[in-house]
């Protein structure tokens, strides 16, 4: 076996030495703690970096992971997003060959000072926390800090409902340090408007998400002074398809069902009470039912216009058959007197009153027979239903054979009232118009 030279060995020596170097693991070169690494015992945490000095720049940026609901009645919304701060604290800085940072979890929070931010109107928040805390610490050697979380957060979100449910609404979530005013913690976006990062797949039911944006501004407290303010500012539009389905297509078919009642005839009295009251109920029902879901707020809002003008078109259809009823109870009331004075005059002692309808057969015509008809009407205005009034004295009646010596009166009275047949037209005219109005303020 052959030797190598001296100077071969060294080479090779030096060549593994500097792969093993290469591939060390700092978890087992490294014979301190962490703290050591960071010196975290050789300052006090407690305080601000530059504590007295200039107030310390903090840049914020955000990623949205979801928009996980939005509630009409509590007026908040819930939203899981990534937290991320960036500062400068010389306390941190340590000594590296290549420059590279270090990364932490969450158990050395705890030991260094952090930015205290809070969700300003936060209803409730939290930090996730499976299969461990999701916070992240990153330290690069000239004490640059990067510090993310993920959090879940509900905020309120003040929303007007004038025009529900043709309506869009724009709520904000806010930042702001809880004790640093700005003297001593400059709160601002790292990066603008790029600051704001979304994800693509964020979607809701009942809205389309238009738009994101951030700003910021100082808020004033009276007690302890100003302080820096951001904003992550987003714009939904709400879905009108499922209200259509749920709310204006119904009350609308429940308007028109009431108008079917014109077409009945006036003498029915059950079907068309029977028709208005279910139709009103109907309507009282819809209305019940959109309320429910939405906060008791002060104003009208628009689904309320829609609804109780349709509510009024409904119940007027009821009234209309009042009215028409009373009418033609009127009306016969003042038939019957004229009858009873002509009947009196003439010398009639009997009467007799009949009902045929406009589809009387042959047998009931001829039940007519030794009758003579003062007043005819036409076989193409026969109407719907006709009165015939009868008037025979008992004479002429038991002494046919010597000829008619009495007086017959017939007397055809159209059923269909005239408040019926412009009701037919007005209403639905009205309604037509109210629907252009509406759809062209609110759209």
């Amino acid at each position: 076996m052959t030797m190598l030279p001296w100077y071969l060995n060294n080479a090779i020596a030096v060549f593994c030495s500097h792969i093993s170097k290469k591939n060390e693991d700092l978890t087992k070169a490294w014979k301190g703690k962490t703290e050591q690494l960071l010196k975290i015992d050789e300052h006090d945490f407690t305080m601000r970096p530059a504590f007295g000095g200039p107030a310390i720049p903090v840049g914020v940026d955000v990623q949205v992971e979801s928009l996980d609901s939005i509630s009409e009645v509590d007026m908040d919304f819930t939203m899981t997003l990534y937290l991320r701060h960036y500062w400068k604290d010389e306390r941190l800085s340590f000594s590296s060959t290549n420059n590279k940072s270090r990364t932490f979890d969450g158990r050395l929070v705890k030991k260094i000072w952090v930015p205290d931010v809070f969700f300003v109107h936060s209803k409730r928040s939290f930090i996730h926390d499976t299969t461990t805390d999701n916070i992240m610490l990153r330290v690069f050697p000239d004490g640059h800090v990067l510090y993310s979380m993920r959090v879940t957060v509900t905020a309120m979100c003040n929303m007007d409902f004038s025009r529900f449910p043709l309506d869009s609404q724009t709520c904000s979530l806010e930042l702001e340090s809880y004790a640093y005013t700005d003297e001593d913690l400059m709160l601002y976006w790292k990066n603008g408007n790029e600051s704001l990062k979304t994800d693509e797949k964020i979607s809701l039911s009942q809205f389309l998400i238009q738009k994101f944006h951030t700003t910021s501004r100082l808020a004033f407290y009276s007690s302890t002074g100003w302080y820096n303010r951001l904003y992550i500012n987003f714009t939904l539009r709400r879905h009108i398809f499922f209200f259509l389905l749920q709310t204006y297509f119904p009350a609308t078919l429940m308007v028109m069902l009431s108008w079917v009642s014109f077409w009945i005839d006036r003498r029915a009295v059950p079907a068309r009470v029977s028709l208005g009251i279910t139709t009103v109920l109907t309507m009282s029902t819809i209305i019940t039912g959109v309320n429910a879901s939405m906060p008791r707020v002060s104003y009208i809002k628009a689904v309320d216009i829609y609804l109780w003008v349709s509510f009024v078109f409904v119940f007027l259809s009821v009234l209309e058959y009042a009215a028409v009823n009373y009418l033609t109870t009127v009306q016969e009331r003042k038939e019957r007197k004229l009858r009873e004075r002509f009947s009196c005059s003439c010398g009639i002692p009997h009467s007799k009153t009949m009902m045929l309808d406009g589809n009387y057969s042959e047998s009931d015509a001829n039940s007519l027979a030794g009758y003579t008809r003062n007043q005819m009407v036409p076989e193409e205005e026969k109407p719907e239903k006709v009165v015939v009034h009868l008037a025979m004295s008992n004479e002429s009646n038991s002494s046919r054979k010597r000829g008619l010596r009495g007086y017959v009166g017939l007397r055809i009275i159209q059923n269909t009232h005239a408040i019926d047949k412009y009701s037919r037209l007005i209403f639905p005219g009205t309604y037509i118009v109210f629907n252009l109005i509406y759809w062209s303020v609110f759209s």
